[in-house]
């Protein structure tokens, strides 16, 4: 996966942007708080991993990563007035850029040499931190916080991977095979509303 690194990265980023846009759509919302939300979305679960680890940010040194979440966030002020369904596309792309986000942070903490499980953490925690971020600034419910299959197929994606790494190390697809779990698994529970099961969550007190 290490070659193909950089493009995914690129891609989860343009994609995240995107979902910062959307989220922020408000009446009257104008361009540039809209880019704001589009940037930090895009950056934020990446800059939590670097900062928690204690290594360089990745968009200080690199800009790249900064103009295409400008970028992305600038485009999708001026198209998304071409989509019907909002809400449900920004769902759809957040589930495609969590998949780009968690396999390819897997990969930089273990090329780092971290433990695996800290590789996993690493990687839900890149996955998230952006939208959890474009949700709190956006005033929206959090996915994280609600029943949706959102965590679940975020670490049955990361486990997978991390099984084929250990089994399968000359599998070159491996991190593909992964991030399709993952996306899979969230599309699905989009698209047929699908939820955890009620005796694996809590009950409201009172």
């Amino acid at each position: 996966m290490t070659e193909f690194g950089d493009a995914i990265t690129l891609t989860a980023i343009g994609v995240f942007a995107v979902t910062g846009v959307l989220a922020g759509l408000r009446e009257d919302a104008d361009i540039f708080s809209l880019m704001v939300f589009g940037v930090v979305t895009a950056l934020g679960g990446g800059t939590i991993r670097d900062m928690m680890l204690n290594i360089p940010v990745f968009w200080v040194s690199e800009l790249i990563y900064v103009w295409v979440a400008l970028a992305a966030s600038f485009i999708a002020f001026f198209v998304y007035r071409a989509f019907f369904q909002v809400q449900k596309l920004l769902l759809y792309l957040d589930a495609v850029g969590v998949a780009l986000f968690t396999i390819q942070a897997i990969d930089k903490v273990l090329g780092l040499g971290y433990a695996p499980v800290i590789a996993v953490i690493m990687g839900i925690i890149t996955g998230i931190g952006g939208g959890l971020v474009r949700d709190i600034m956006t005033d929206r419910p959090t996915l994280l916080m609600t029943r949706d299959l959102y965590a679940t197929p975020i670490l049955l994606g990361s486990l997978v991977y991390l099984v084929l790494l250990t089994f399968a190390p000359t599998f070159e697809l491996a991190w593909l095979i992964a991030m399709i779990i993952i996306f899979g698994l969230r599309a699905a529970a989009i698209y047929w509303d699908l939820r955890m099961p009620g005796w694996l969550t809590t009950k409201p007190v009172g």
